[in-house]
């Protein structure tokens, strides 16, 4: 049975990686020349390349332990992506007034992280599921308050629980800030690899696709 681990890829390696977001289309051409698009997916997926990260043998050998106890395809796992990990603007310390989570109701405790991207149009609102432990912040109507006092933030799925005595009061902002990770997993079931090509300088691809855990 597939499961997902909770183990982050070898940073080394995914820090020199390429790839990005993905979304998905369809685009109809008319006869009068003008078109109908419409999107397929809700959500982009983040497709990755961990092997041009790969430029040792002993970073090589490190990716083929990792594909063999994930057996493949079979297990998911968290990938850092170099670019966007961060509830902030890059190089910008993560505040807990970083992203909008959610509006008290005096009811509700739980809260999903969620990441906003674009302001003036139509703003994509992403979901995070896998925060970096010890990472989250959270505020309340601006005010910042504790983790473990206040609130609890669960690792495995991104939700914010508020505890008792802390339930956000009807129409108060809930804002949080916070390192993610992407939950991934191989595209692949074989690793071809080259020595003698790797040696010359040749770069084995090592193919991830995002997926929901």
């Amino acid at each position: 049975m597939s499961a997902f681990h909770e183990v982050l890829f070898p940073l080394d390696i995914a820090l020199k990686s390429a790839g990005g977001p993905q979304r998905r289309t369809d685009v109809v051409a008319l006869g009068s020349g003008r078109e109908e698009r419409n999107a397929r997916w809700a959500h982009s997926r983040r497709r990755y390349d961990a092997g041009y990260g790969v430029k040792t043998h002993q970073a090589l050998s490190q990716a083929i332990a990792f594909f063999e106890e994930r057996r493949g395809r079979l297990h998911g796992f968290r990938w850092r992506d170099r670019l966007d990990h961060s509830s902030a603007a890059p190089e910008v310390a993560i505040a807990a007034q970083d992203q909008v989570i959610g509006q008290g109701d005096g009811v509700n405790a739980a809260f999903a992280l969620c990441k906003t991207y674009g302001a003036d149009y139509a703003p994509y609102q992403r979901p995070i599921e896998k925060p970096v432990a010890g990472s989250v912040r959270v505020a309340v109507g601006g005010v910042e308050v504790s983790e473990g006092v206040a609130f609890a933030a669960n690792a495995t799925n991104g939700v914010v629980t508020f505890l008792p005595g802390h339930i956000p009061a009807m129409s108060a902002v809930v804002t949080a800030g916070f390192l993610f990770d992407v939950p991934v997993r191989f595209d692949t079931d074989y690793l071809e690899v080259d020595l003698s090509a790797f040696a010359a300088g040749a770069i084995p691809k090592i193919p991830l696709v995002e997926i929901r855990p």
